[in-house]
């Protein structure tokens, strides 16, 4: 879904959403912030206008159409008006990447190139057991990130024991 109101709103629609009970997920990130002349982390959304909202079109169509800054996100070439969605296991995969690592690093489709990807391995064991993606070839770096993809919208990178990987088979 998207979300049209300002970035400093007090009351954005992810917000809104859980407080009417639907189940709401969106890509956080911390962001220093001065408040009273203190600084201050604070969580506030990685994409300001992008959330997944977890229920079928009838329970959020009241919603939608009460909240005039809250709209669908639709397809290009889907067919007219055809809502986005995200296959539950995909959703489930994003979500436990995630929540698992303590700063994970997004990328849209425009920033990630096909030299960034690495082989295709398995995750056995730890908090991403069971997870599949390829591994983020960066310069530099002793610290193995797997990248994992979100229906073409978001890519998210999450930092990986190596003692954890297993490498698939091409």
């Amino acid at each position: 879904m998207r979300d049209l109101k300002r970035a400093n709103a007090k009351m954005p629609a992810y917000k809104l959403l859980r407080e009417s009970g639907f189940e709401v997920f969106t890509p956080m990130r911390w962001r220093l912030v001065t408040k009273s002349g203190r600084r201050e982390r604070e969580e506030v959304p990685c994409i300001p206008d992008l959330l997944f909202v977890h229920a079928c079109a009838d329970e959020l169509d009241p919603v939608v159409e009460a909240t005039p800054t809250l709209q669908y996100r639709y397809e290009r070439g889907r067919g007219y008006r055809t809502p986005m969605t995200v296959r539950r296991v995909d959703m489930q995969r994003f979500i436990l990447a995630v929540r698992a690592t303590e700063e994970p690093r997004y990328y849209s489709p425009e920033e990630i190139t096909p030299d960034m990807y690495g082989r295709r391995v398995l995750i056995v064991g730890g908090p991403l057991d069971g997870l599949e993606g390829r591994l983020l070839k960066a310069r530099g770096t002793r610290r193995r990130h797997l990248l994992i993809d979100l229906a073409q919208l978001l890519t998210v990178a999450v930092e990986v024991a190596p003692e954890f990987i297993r490498l698939l088979p091409e």
